[in-house]
């Protein structure tokens, strides 16, 4: 694979609902066939790059974690041309050195969400894409360089593991979840970071850290009132951290050194006499290049 002209997607998560800094901002209406994404998305450029931004929650926090079309929301940026995606979010954190306002660059998942639609695939068109690697290693990189630029606290990897909720853990759950080696918490990279594999978009994910979750016994209880000033403080650090990366990205891209763009060619186990027509037609922007070769 050549190379491209790059598109970065920005997935917004809590405390992230636009991104005031793109020059000609153009709303994108897209309907795909899995429902309606999270909100509409916003295409401009930022330091000469393409971005398309997309709020998780929708405008006003409206869905909750569980509610959100995560399907649609890939399909519908898959559909509007981006190649190279970045998730930013709100986090907990199980680990001292993690304070609050630090941005973690996260390598790994552990999947404990039960009630959301985790493929695009399925009855009529099987495929098994590998999870091994859940995110694209020159994104990670962009981004901790970027961290550093902006002098952010960060750190390079670590374990997400994604809750269900929208309750924050127990404290048994804490210590269950510390004890596996998790390093933060999240409700929404799950099955986000699955779907965008499965629709060959590279993807990283910078899990910003509000709190330290419930483990530490002597604090009190996470709630909502104690962790908006951190928000705040990490959504304005976020805003510069997507103004570096854009920037160090540029506007032309080599492949993912994982092979993330074609990593259907090896996950579809159904040959194509016994694939469902309509499946296919749903999957005409996902699995797009995988039907083109």
């Amino acid at each position: 694979m050549t190379d491209q002209m790059r598109k970065i997607g920005i997935i917004g998560g809590s405390g992230v609902y636009s991104m005031d800094a793109l020059d000609n901002p153009e709303r994108l209406e897209i309907a795909t066939p899995w429902g309606q994404p999270s909100d509409a998305l916003v295409k401009g450029k930022l330091s000469g790059v393409e971005v398309v931004f997309l709020a998780r929650h929708g405008a006003g926090h409206k869905l909750p974690p569980s509610h959100v079309n995560y399907r649609a929301n890939i399909d519908a940026l898959k559909r509007a041309g981006v190649t190279d995606l970045i998730s930013v979010s709100a986090c907990g954190s199980f680990r001292e050195e993690l304070a609050p306002g630090t941005f973690v660059i996260v390598d790994q998942f552990i999947d404990r969400t039960t009630m959301r639609p985790k493929s695009f695939f399925g009855p009529g068109f099987v495929a098994h894409v590998s999870m091994a690697d859940p995110v694209c290693p020159a994104l990670a990189d962009a981004l901790v360089a970027s961290c550093k630029a902006i002098g952010v606290p960060h750190r390079k990897g670590g374990t997400y593991i994604c809750i269900e909720g929208p309750q924050f853990s127990s404290r048994a759950e804490s210590h269950l979840y510390r004890s596996w080696g998790c390093d933060v918490i999240g409700m929404t990279n799950m099955p986000e970071a699955k779907l965008a594999r499965e629709a060959e978009l590279p993807y990283a994910s910078v899990a910003m850290v509000t709190d330290y979750d419930c483990w530490r016994e002597h604090d009190g209880p996470v709630e909502v009132g104690l962790i908006l000033e951190t928000l705040k403080q990490n959504t304005a650090n976020a805003a510069r951290l997507v103004t570096d990366l854009t920037l160090r990205l540029g506007a032309t891209r080599t492949p993912s050194p994982l092979g993330i763009e074609t990593a259907l060619d090896m996950a579809v186990i159904t040959p194509p006499g016994a694939r469902d027509p309509e499946m296919i037609t749903k999957l005409d922007a996902v699995a797009g290049r995988f039907f083109k070769r």
